[in-house]
């Protein structure tokens, strides 16, 4: 903000003068499930981006913040933590971004700690080492209606003083309390009080007797239990709602029960409820595609934009509402509470595997993509339990696997009801394809588990959350972020592919002229690997798409439109199911099916896996392994069929 002077702190030297094209540095730090990210959404809206820090896959959520009509924040969200031992890259992010360390970052000029006012006894862990660090700091007791509502409660005046920091109440869902996030950001920024930047102990009985306590844990233990005691601190009651619900949710029967009824209706979901906004979104590309070609005159360029790129591109973009649907289900689930007793209930089945039920987050995230679900392995503490669960995430059916499962299914599998209207036909073979995934990362961890990472599955402790609504400012944010996410894959790789694959079909030139597909380079590179397929009831042309498909599983639509000359290429376009009806059989359909649920088609995944495990021996064993198994399975089910 222009004309505003601030005074960050460094690890060695003088304050000195932000430069005016320079924001202030605000960092929201909380344990998880506290609600920070939530905050952190309301701030800043959709004025946010999103980066990796330097040298490492943990993401740096950054976004801009409004004060005023006049003055402007950066908000760095920071990852949720418990402590700053360093014994995760989350934790070592964290201490690094608040002492000033991290490349590209200043110190912060503020941070504002975000804790669940029911949870206070175990979220306030973290109110120590944060005023070691001599940064003015803002505790939020986030949540405190569902404190009050609950029949708890506490005098704020007396914990501030106990714990020598300035204190607020807010609701992060509503966004009760921000005015008092603002005053406080403004008075810091303004350089009101000099006690906000002098240095601050945590005081109260324990810190002024000076105890012999040599374990920092239980030293501050003792003196968050000693202010709490202060204040008059009365916890939260039982939530009657949450008890309710925990009784059907997590019943030994009920509870897989109804898991298994969520996993049916998100299937059906994504084939009925987005069939309207996939005709919508197929209608924009194709009127626009007409659009854009009426302008141009008739050139290879016109060829290259309409039947490379819009084309390409766009029989991606039309499964954006797909994506969309299966991101919303997760988030409703995750925001809500339930995720967390999903993972309680997969507990059981997962220790006969090996693994625990803290996998089962990371593992739940894959459906969505296998990156982040890798990189959230970290919160599994025990080094074998890690490998095996980034080892198996790839099995899980991430959203790229969707454009080709809706594809062939619509084109082989003709829809009739099995349970009315809560499951078709197509629904059902969907379902049965995660189902084999599965199995798939199951079987797989069990093996890994007795074998190269063979050792007892450690303990699994989780504190449940009550049940909340979820917010539906966060659920649009969320699906915003998911947006541009796939956007830019889809302007970057998918793009590429297609440019150079609608490339590879005009040469060599006949007479001037783009030589028939099967004649081309694209075609010739597709008959050389054709003998190799073939077993597996494969042509040249799914070929040609198993290999671009490695860069981006989805790829390998506008791959196969390309190939064909198909315009619009989509599950519901009847010219390309025509065209795979003709070159595939039922056999080679199942197999191709098959082979998409176990091979490893995504080299971003290798990249992380890589970088995780500091080495190429996991990834290379992890590659070859899915791909002879997505070979194998793929030959037997051609065979069989």
């Amino acid at each position: 903000m222009p004309g505003l002077a601030t005074k960050p702190r460094t690890q060695d030297g003088p304050s000195e003068f932000v430069p005016e094209d320079e924001l202030p540095l605000i960092a929201l730090i909380g344990p998880p499930n506290s609600g920070k990210t939530t905050l952190f959404n309301r701030m800043t809206g959709l004025r946010q981006k999103v980066a990796n820090y330097p040298g490492v896959t943990v993401e740096k959520h950054i976004g801009r913040a409004r004060l005023g009509h006049d003055r402007s924040v950066d908000i760095v969200d920071l990852p949720g933590v418990n402590g700053f031992s360093a014994r995760s890259a989350d934790e070592r992010i964290t201490r690094d971004v608040l002492e000033g360390r991290i490349e590209g970052l200043r110190t912060p000029d503020a941070v504002v700690l975000v804790v669940d006012a029911t949870r206070l006894e175990s979220q306030l862990m973290l109110v120590e080492p944060v005023l070691e660090l001599s940064i003015p700091t803002l505790l939020l007791l986030n949540m405190a209606d569902e404190l009050e509502s609950r029949a708890g409660g506490l005098d704020d005046e007396v914990l501030a003083d106990r714990l020598g920091v300035e204190i607020a109440r807010t609701d992060a869902r509503t966004g009760r309390g921000l005015d008092a996030v603002g005053s406080f950001l403004d008075r810091v920024l303004a350089g009101v009080g000099d006690d906000l930047s002098a240095p601050r102990t945590v005081r109260g009985p324990a810190a002024r007797a000076g105890l012999p306590l040599i374990d920092a844990f239980a030293r501050r233990r003792a003196i968050i239990d000693a202010a709490l005691d202060a204040a008059n601190y009365r916890p939260a009651g039982p939530s009657q709602l949450t008890d309710r619900l925990d009784s059907i949710f997590l019943h030994r029967v009920l509870g897989p029960g109804i898991f298994l009824l969520l996993a049916v209706l998100v299937f059906q979901a994504i084939f009925a409820w987005a069939t309207p906004m996939m005709d919508g979104v197929e209608w924009a590309i194709a009127s626009s595609g007409e659009w854009v070609a009426s302008q141009l005159p008739d050139s290879w360029v016109r060829n290259l934009l309409i039947d490379g790129v819009w084309s390409g591109v766009g029989s991606v973009l039309v499964f954006l509402p797909q994506i969309l649907i299966l991101f919303l289900f997760l988030g409703i689930l995750e925001d809500s509470g339930y995720m967390a007793r999903a993972a309680v209930i997969a507990d059981r089945m997962m220790l006969k595997v090996g693994l625990q039920g803290r996998a089962f987050l990371p593992l739940l995230s894959a459906y969505a993509c296998a990156v982040p679900a890798i990189l959230s392995a970290r919160t599994v503490e025990d080094d074998r339990d890690r490998l095996a669960t980034m080892f198996v995430a790839p099995f899980m059916t991430c959203s790229a696997r969707l454009p080709v499962y809706a594809l062939l299914i619509a084109a082989f599998v003709p829809e009739r009801p099995i349970l009315g209207p809560l499951m078709g036909t197509r629904a059902a073979t969907m379902l049965g394809l995660y189902a084999l995934g599965l199995v798939a990362a199951v079987g797989t961890a069990f093996l890994l588990k007795r074998t190269f990472l063979k050792g007892e599955p450690s303990g699994f402790v989780m504190e449940l959350p009550p049940y909340r609504l979820p917010s539906l400012r966060t659920l649009g944010l969320r699906l915003v972020d998911r947006s541009k996410i796939f956007l830019r894959r889809a302007g970057k790789i998918i793009l590429t592919v297609t440019i150079v694959l609608w490339v590879l079909t005009q040469f060599p030139r006949v007479d001037g002229a783009p030589p028939p597909v099967d004649e081309s380079a694209l075609g010739r590179m597709g008959q050389v690997i054709e003998p190799a397929i073939e077993p597996l009831g494969f042509d040249w042309r799914i070929g040609v798409g198993l290999v671009s498909s490695l860069a981006a599983r989805e790829v390998i639509v506008g791959t196969l439109g390309t190939i064909y000359g198909v315009e619009n290429t989509d599950e519901t376009s009847l010219e390309l199911r025509a065209a795979l009806q003709r070159d595939l059989d039922l056999g080679g359909a199942v197999a191709l099916l098959v082979f998409f649920v176990f091979a490893l088609q995504c080299m971003s995944t290798v990249a992380v896996m890589r970088r995780e495990t500091a080495g190429w021996k996991w990834p290379i064993l992890q590659f070859v392994y899915m791909l002879t198994l997505a070979y194998v399975s793929a030959f037997v089910a051609n065979q069989l069929l």
